[in-house]
């Protein structure tokens, strides 16, 4: 009886998990330090870090859980320094980049239809992947029988990650699905850099399931850039994939 007790107390004790040998908390501790016996970064090993553009759109996604906008990174790593070349610009500073990109779209239904502006809310969130929000009018017109303060459209603004992710989906997925597309106008600029495009139907994005729509509807979408003049903003636009029409 006396061996057999001898030797259940020299057997290594278990923690509870059943996973292993107990460790005392200075030990446990140290074992978790990058250094530690529990393995890690070796002292004096070089980290090997990518470009700081990368690194830091990849932290901002990495802390929300998400991947950095592909567009994004195309911006920093081949944009820039192909507009440098082509304008002679000194500092990547001077390169026009994109500012916002603003979703709108019109109801004048909605006067008599409320439930317009619900679906119209559905959908623009689906298309843009945020809330969007009602716009209401300014004053009320008699002839049309408007009042003041009525909603009548619903809008959203994208900046960032998603203005980039947005603007991904609809030159590579959206544009193509258009019936007999022949590119885009190179008139619809503002003077400033900024570019406007009109859809006229909301189903060209996948995102919308066609059989829950009751009306087929269009929307304005303005691209805000940085860009002091219209030949800026017409061939940064063309460098991210914008398909101009040539004729």
């Amino acid at each position: 009886m006396a061996d057999d007790k001898k030797k259940q107390e020299e057997k290594p004790k278990k923690h509870a998990h059943g996973e292993g040998p107990v460790m005392d908390a200075k030990a446990h501790a140290e074992a978790k330090k990058p250094g530690g016996a529990g393995g890690g970064k070796k002292k004096g090993a070089k980290e090997q870090k990518g470009p700081k553009t990368i690194q830091a759109a990849e932290g901002k996604a990495a802390s929300r859980g998400e991947h950095p906008a592909r567009l994004g990174i195309a911006y920093k790593d081949e944009i820039v320094p192909a507009l440098m070349k082509e304008f002679g610009y000194k500092n990547p500073m001077q390169v026009p980049k994109l500012e916002k990109v603003v979703v709108n779209m019109g109801l004048g239904e909605a006067i008599t239809n409320n439930k317009l502006i619900e679906q119209a809310e559905e959908q623009m969130m689906a298309i843009t992947g945020q809330k969007a929000v009602v716009t209401r009018s300014r004053k009320s017109i008699a002839n049309f029988k408007l009042r003041e303060n009525q909603p009548i459209g619903v809008m959203a603004t994208l900046r960032k990650d998603r203005m980039y992710e947005f603007l991904d989906r609809l030159l590579n997925t959206a544009l193509p699905r258009v019936r007999d597309f022949k590119g885009v106008s190179t008139k619809s600029f503002d003077g400033r850099g900024n570019y406007t495009l009109g859809i006229k139907e909301q189903i060209i994005f996948p995102e919308i399931n066609y059989d829950r729509i009751e009306k087929i509807k269009g929307m304005n979408i303005t691209i805000v850039t940085t860009a002091r003049s219209d030949e800026e903003g017409r061939a940064l636009l063309r460098y991210f994939g914008m398909p101009f029409r040539t004729a």
